[in-house]
């Protein structure tokens, strides 16, 4: 391969680092060290970036640059088994065998049957592969956890690519490593924040929202739901199994409520809290109509699940879910060292009431007047309860029963 004359980098670490500097995301640098690769004489037909991701349903983040047609970005779902495709790969055979760098003239037919991938690139036209891995932090540790980025170059040129080609990739690579290094945290933050606090809280806490007492005053639609005799069924049944449970009906609760806008906030046991968050100066009945919708998709989430479950001989599972419309403080609570994001107020009193006269009124849903007001339904007027803990009486309805009504309610 002809080395030709060595490239003018400067211009390109220029505007990269720039980049850098105006926080702008890996994905938008890794796109700018493409093109300026190619601006400085790089014959670059294709290059790849994978990069692992601290996520509980995420594996890694994939970034594909094709000359002429831009970048692509591709999440690949985490599963247990990895995929064929990935265990076949060059890349994995690097960080399997602990490689910084591989490189394969794919004009040599022989080289094509080291992996699969290289016929497809061959099609493409590609002449020359190298491919580079770029650490976080100790080089050993890197390798076992995949904390680093891995990019793949492919040249088309007749005698692929030259020495100082490899030069100027090598050259700026550290530069889009330190940039997805950074990204990362910032990436890993919020999705951690994200799990552990719900979406809001955590942007919210990564805005500098961190101080005790640090809370603010929001109007809500409130959700309070708790899974029905789960202390006997922890006792009748293994811990494992138990935990099973529990979580498939997170995934009918939680889960619709997530699907339809709302933020969970917290699990208390096996219990859910969240809020449909109202906006400024607007009713609650945007809000009100989500957090319907999200109680007839968790009472159709839990048939289906009890179907499964029937048909495994397993035992049947129920809530209870209490509806309240009403203003909570909203912000971090509990001690200097261990501070908590919540809501608190009468009305996150009132509603986890609410959810408990489910069992004494044997409703499945139970709403406040608060809520009943919100949206104009047949509402079924249960009348006046005491809630233990809440001063006055509290008046109660139940969803409509006919099936036709809009947000009818399946009993759980």
């Amino acid at each position: 391969m002809s080395n030709g004359e060595a490239l003018n980098l400067e211009p390109a670490l220029q505007r990269i680092v720039a980049k850098a500097l105006a926080d702008e995301h890996y994905v938008g640098v890794f796109e700018a060290f493409c093109e300026e690769l190619g601006n400085a004489g790089v014959p670059l037909l294709r290059a790849h970036l994978t990069m692992h991701a601290l996520h509980p349903l995420v594996s890694s983040v994939d970034l594909t640059w094709y000359r002429g047609q831009g970048l692509e970005v591709n999440t690949r779902v985490y599963t247990p088994a990895p995929a064929d495709e990935w265990l076949r790969s060059p890349l994995f055979w690097m960080l399997s065998n602990q490689q910084w760098e591989l490189r394969r003239n794919l004009r040599d037919k022989r080289v094509v049957r080291d992996f699969p991938v290289f016929a497809e690139f061959r099609d493409l036209g590609a002449t020359d592969y190298l491919a580079l891995m770029t650490p976080f932090g100790d080089p050993e540790t890197a390798f076992e956890r995949r904390d680093g980025i891995l990019t793949s170059w492919l040249s088309d040129a007749a005698e692929g690519f030259s020495q100082h080609h490899i030069e100027a990739i090598g050259q700026l690579q550290p530069f889009v490593g330190l940039v997805s290094k950074l990204s990362k945290h910032d990436y890993t933050a919020r999705n951690v924040l994200s799990a552990y606090l719900g979406k809001d809280a955590g942007r919210r806490v990564l805005e500098g929202q961190i101080r005790l007492g640090d809370v603010e005053r929001i109007p809500a639609v409130i959700w309070f739901s708790d899974l029905r005799d789960s202390t006997a069924m922890a006792e009748r049944m293994p811990v494992e199994t138990f935990l099973q449970a529990v979580n498939a009906y997170f995934g009918c609760t939680a889960g619709a409520v997530l699907e339809h806008g709302g933020e969970v906030l917290r699990f208390i046991g096996d219990a859910v809290l969240a809020v449909f968050p109202v906006a400024a100066n607007e009713s609650p009945t945007k809000a009100a109509h989500q957090a319907l919708a999200a109680s007839r998709e968790a009472g159709q989430r839990l048939a289906a699940l009890n179907e499964r479950r029937s048909a495994q001989s397993e035992e049947q599972l129920a809530f209870g879910l209490g509806l309240h419309v009403g203003e909570l403080l909203y912000g971090n609570i509990g001690v200097p060292t261990r501070i908590e994001f919540s809501v608190i107020g009468p009305a996150a009193n009132e509603v986890s009431r609410l959810e408990s006269l489910t069992k004494e009124v044997d409703e499945p849903v139970l709403v406040s007047r608060a809520f009943k007001q919100a949206l104009e339904l047949p509402w079924r007027n249960l009348g006046v309860h005491r809630l233990r803990g809440v001063g006055d009486g509290m008046e109660v309805f139940a969803p409509p029963l006919c099936s036709g009504c809009s947000g009818d309610i399946q009993s759980s």
